[in-house]
């Protein structure tokens, strides 16, 4: 007899995995990272051409680039979201390890390019940031570590994944890298808080932080003139977040015309960090308005899909990816308008970027291959059933 379940379709026997994997896909969600992933495309033909010839290239130089890591990304988002979350969960182990052994390897053979930050290793033709991979190896590895704590006679995993998010808090502020930092502590508390962590640990865990910044801002240079220029009243039009706030409100509601818009003849970052500034100035708010729309719509109905899944650990690894996916592209575009600190972070699939593509196209392959739908009952009726 065939199980009639809520938001679930009958899995049939031997199905083949391309129409199996079309019929239980977030059919939603894939169509916004497309959208964004366009978007990107759009922007960085307006964005990168300065830079282009700037440094002696071809107009479309970067936008072919982007072109191929998109392309790449979204191929690995596809395979990626055909896995079994068994196999997701055993290659994301895999993952990072490999991406742990790399930043431990980053004070040696990495390079800043000159930005003051050890974060890349240079391949020549192409550079490598080691924590953009860690990121979804991280919440994954975590995701299990937790779950495993919930089962009878369980290991510490709380406590563990608490060690290990530590560990790798203070390996990225070391390069320094204070937002990648921020969004692995973020990502972990999410998942923290989803497993039942009590809110008094969560409230010390949070006056930790504080304490945190506060030694940094003491400590390094680099965070201090961060915090500092933020928190000044007067903002340098000479400064990238002088151009980005200039641009922004030069685009008004709909923007100066394609093509049109200077900012990225100023901003050496426009086509990574501060796309969304180009974005503002050439097509305005309306633009502006769609793109935080699309990333609300990935967070919201991952969430709305993973409400309803019974496996702890798909529950937590699925909230902790659509937790860092949303908050990176808030970063970003909060840092834009002058909400948050100068932070360097792409924008996913939109702003310029190899691993942060390809890496961003594998988290959001275990987010679909975590959200799709499989025959279950509603996550309530294990409730129900325990009262019986």
């Amino acid at each position: 007899m065939t199980e009639m379940v809520y938001g679930a379709v009958p899995v049939q026997s031997g199905e083949p995995i391309l129409p199996k994997w079309w019929r239980t896909v977030d059919k939603w969600t894939l169509s916004c990272i497309m959208i964004l992933f366009g978007i990107g495309l759009l922007l960085g033909l307006a964005a990168s051409v300065p830079l282009a010839e700037k440094n002696d290239f071809g107009a479309f130089h970067y936008v072919t680039r982007q072109a191929v890591f998109g392309g790449a990304a979204l191929v690995a988002m596809l395979i990626t979201s055909m896995m079994s979350p068994n196999l997701v969960r055993r290659l994301a182990v895999l993952g990072f390890l490999a991406a742990f052994i790399a930043i431990l390897g980053l004070p040696f053979l990495g390079t800043d390019f000159g930005k003051g930050a050890v974060r890349w290793y240079s391949l020549g033709f192409a550079s490598v940031q080691p924590s953009e991979f860690l990121k979804p190896g991280f919440v994954v590895v975590a995701a299990w570590m937790m779950a495993a704590s919930q089962e009878i006679n369980g290991p510490p995993g709380k406590s563990l994944s608490l060690i290990l998010a530590g560990v790798i808090v203070i390996l990225l502020a070391l390069q320094p890298d204070f937002g990648q930092a921020a969004l692995i502590l973020f990502g972990w508390g999410v998942m923290y808080f989803v497993a039942g962590a009590p809110m008094i640990l969560l409230v010390v865990l949070a006056g930790l932080v504080v304490l945190g910044g506060s030694f940094a801002y003491n400590s390094s240079e680099h965070f201090a003139r961060r915090i500092d220029g933020f928190l000044n009243p007067d903002v340098d039009p000479r400064t990238q977040l002088g151009y980005a706030a200039n641009a922004i409100r030069e685009g008004g509601f709909f923007g100066v015309g394609v093509g049109e818009g200077q900012v990225k003849w100023s901003l050496p970052d426009a086509h990574t960090d501060f796309i969304i500034a180009v974005a503002a100035e050439e097509y305005g708010l309306v633009l502006v308005l769609v793109i935080i729309a699309l990333y609300a719509s990935v967070v919201v109905r991952s969430l709305m899909r993973l409400m309803r899944e019974r496996d702890p650990f798909i529950r937590l690894a699925g909230t902790g990816l659509a937790a860092i996916f949303g908050v990176q592209a808030m970063i970003n575009m909060g840092v834009a308008v002058r909400l948050l600190p100068a932070k360097g972070m792409t924008l996913p699939f939109v702003s310029y970027g190899g691993s942060s593509l390809i890496a961003g196209g594998i988290a959001v392959g275990m987010l679909l291959a975590f959200t799709r739908t499989r025959p279950q009952g509603e996550i309530d009726e294990i409730f129900r059933g325990r009262g019986r």
